[in-house]
C-alpha cells in the first residue's frame, strides 16, 4: 500500500512543475512587457523625451480643437482674429461730431479693434464720399458693407454678422490713433501740381501768315 502511494506522489509530481514553470513564464512575459513600456513626454520647450515612467497628472493634457485654447495675440483673443481677419472695422469721423464719439465707444465698449480716418478738409471729404458714396458722419466700414451714420442696432447686427464676439476682452490693447483719410503728403502733391498748372501761362495761338501781295499777273505763291 504505501508503494502504490508512493509511485502515485512520484507521478503527480512532474505535472506540477510543469505547471508551475508554465505560471512563471507568463509571470516573466509580463513583467518583461511591463519593464519594455516606455511613454513620450513632450516638455513646455517642445523637447520630446521617452522614458519608463509615466508622466505625472500635470503633464497630460486634454486635446482640444485649437481655437478655444489659442493664446491672444497683442491682446486680441482668437475669435475676434479671426473676424478682423475677414472683416476689418474702419471708421471715418470728423470734429465736433457727438454720433462720431457715440460709434468710437460702442466699438471700444464691445472690444471690437478698428482703424479710424479723419475728414479734415475738402479732400478728405471728397475721398469719403467716393469711397462710401455718404456724406453723413460717421461712416462705419465692416468688411465690405458700409454703414453712413450711428445706429447701435444696425452696428451691433452687421458686427454680430461678422463673427465679432459680443464682449471681446482686450487685456493689453491700444486702439491706433486717427489719421486723415488723405494723407498730408498727397495733399502737398497734389496742391503743388494745382499751383504748377495755374501759374502756366496760356499758350498764345500763333498769328496766321501773311500772304504776299497778289502780283499784277494774278499768280501767288
Amino acid at each position: 500500500m504505501n508503494n502504490l502511494n508512493t509511485t502515485s506522489s512520484a507521478a503527480a509530481r512532474p505535472s506540477r512543475l510543469a505547471r508551475l514553470a508554465s505560471v512563471a513564464l507568463l509571470l516573466g512575459s509580463v513583467a518583461a512587457g511591463a519593464l519594455a513600456q516606455t511613454y513620450k513626454v513632450v516638455g513646455p520647450d517642445g523637447k520630446i523625451t521617452y522614458t519608463d515612467k509615466p508622466p505625472a497628472a500635470a503633464q497630460i493634457k486634454a486635446p482640444t480643437n485649437g481655437a478655444a485654447d489659442a493664446p491672444a495675440a497683442n491682446g486680441v483673443p482668437y475669435e475676434t482674429r479671426q473676424a478682423m481677419s475677414k472683416y476689418p472695422v474702419t471708421l471715418y469721423s470728423t470734429k465736433n461730431c457727438a454720433a462720431c464719439d457715440s460709434a468710437r465707444q460702442a466699438l471700444r465698449h464691445r472690444g471690437v479693434p478698428f482703424s479710424e480716418f479723419t475728414i479734415n478738409d475738402d479732400t478728405d471729404f471728397a475721398a469719403y464720399r467716393s469711397r462710401l458714396n455718404a456724406t453723413t458722419f460717421p461712416g462705419i466700414s465692416v468688411g465690405s458693407k458700409n454703414l453712413a451714420g450711428f445706429s447701435p442696432t444696425d452696428l451691433s447686427g452687421y458686427l454680430d454678422a461678422a463673427g465679432y464676439p459680443a464682449q471681446g476682452h482686450l487685456t493689453g490693447y491700444t486702439w491706433p490713433p486717427a489719421t486723415p483719410l488723405v494723407p498730408a503728403s498727397a495733399k502737398q502733391v497734389a496742391a503743388a501740381a494745382d499751383a504748377e498748372q495755374a501759374a502756366a501761362p496760356a499758350a498764345a495761338s500763333a498769328p496766321a501768315p501773311l500772304l504776299p501781295p497778289p502780283s499784277k499777273s494774278g499768280i501767288q505763291f
